[in-house]
């Protein structure tokens, strides 16, 4: 495998249909708050935008926006995988990666996470002015995650509020506003991938306890992440579904909700029923799946307005 397809294993590549629709679904959104007059409170350095403008974002916008998810979520991976790496080498499940096994130097880990990082501050002012300044939080939010699991079974949903600044974010790179939809974008997000990062978590459950690592597996078990996972994907698409009166969104985008639920429902079950081991990372696609359901079902809705 050439260099560029060991970095390309490093950060999960493939995983990014986890949260780059849900920016692209922020930035539509927010569009649709632009056309309605109801974008939210103006953050400093910005101008509240007109009602009545137009309810699609700038393909600029786009542009910048994609910039800084690749930026953020490779070097978001890079540090975690460097921050791990210790505990890595010592799991048989993932002794494999890049830094444990040498396919990947730690100092060519840290250059391509200084340069990915680089990208986003680099997106960030092209985008709306506050985004100039607020840059720091997602940074600060990628390299204080892989310390969570050191100290909270809280780690999971940590996890998803910092991948919950996606739609969050690129909502503010249109606007330069903060209202209640992002809010709920944000804190949806956090219990969706919360949600699934709990079981994700059950994988590692004998290593965590052997390492003295905190997940909810460890301090709860196996049954009662069950539970977790299942109660944080209801309040996650309890919490999609309230964004759309806000918005005035029609039958589409609760359409692309239900097709979300029934998803998140149809995982959770199967792992109950079969078992983590026999499910093995087959709800990890159906999660990739329910990112570009609703990604898509929020820009349609937002164009049929």
């Amino acid at each position: 495998m050439s260099k560029l397809g060991h970095f390309a294993r490093l950060i999960k590549v493939e995983h990014s249909v986890f949260a780059l629709p849900f920016a692209y679904a922020g930035a539509f959104l927010a569009g649709a708050a632009v056309a309605a007059g109801a974008t939210g409170v103006a953050l400093p350095g910005a101008s509240p935008p007109a009602a009545g403008g137009s309810f699609l974002p700038s393909w600029q916008d786009l542009v910048w926006i994609t910039v800084a998810m690749v930026g953020a979520r490779a070097g978001a991976m890079a540090v975690n995988r460097l921050v791990d790496a210790g505990i890595d080498a010592r799991n048989p499940r993932t002794a494999r990666r890049e830094i444990p096994s040498g396919l990947l130097k730690r100092t060519e880990v840290v250059v391509f996470a200084v340069v990915s990082l680089g990208l986003l501050v680099l997106a960030a002012f092209f985008l709306s002015p506050p985004c100039r300044y607020l840059w720091p939080i997602p940074v600060i939010a990628f390299v204080v995650y892989p310390y969570t699991k050191r100290f909270t079974w809280g780690c999971h949903w940590f996890l998803g509020l910092t991948d919950g600044l996606a739609p969050a974010g690129a909502w503010v790179a249109v606007t330069g506003t903060v209202g209640w939809v992002p809010v709920l974008l944000f804190l949806a997000v956090g219990f969706w991938i919360g949600g699934f990062d709990v079981l994700y978590g059950v994988f590692d459950l004998e290593v965590d306890r052997r390492e003295a690592l905190h997940s909810f597996a460890v301090s709860f078990g196996e049954r009662a992440s069950l539970t977790a996972a299942f109660v944080s994907h209801v309040a996650a698409v309890v919490l999609l579904i309230a964004v759309g009166p806000l918005l005035g969104l029609g039958w589409v985008y609760y359409a692309g909700c239900g097709l979300v639920a029934l998803l998140l429902m149809w995982s959770d079950v199967d792992v109950a029923r079969r078992g983590l081991l026999r499910v093995g990372m087959g709800f990890m696609t159906v999660n990739g799946v329910v990112g570009l359901v609703y990604g898509v079902a929020a820009i349609v809705a937002v164009v049929l307005v």
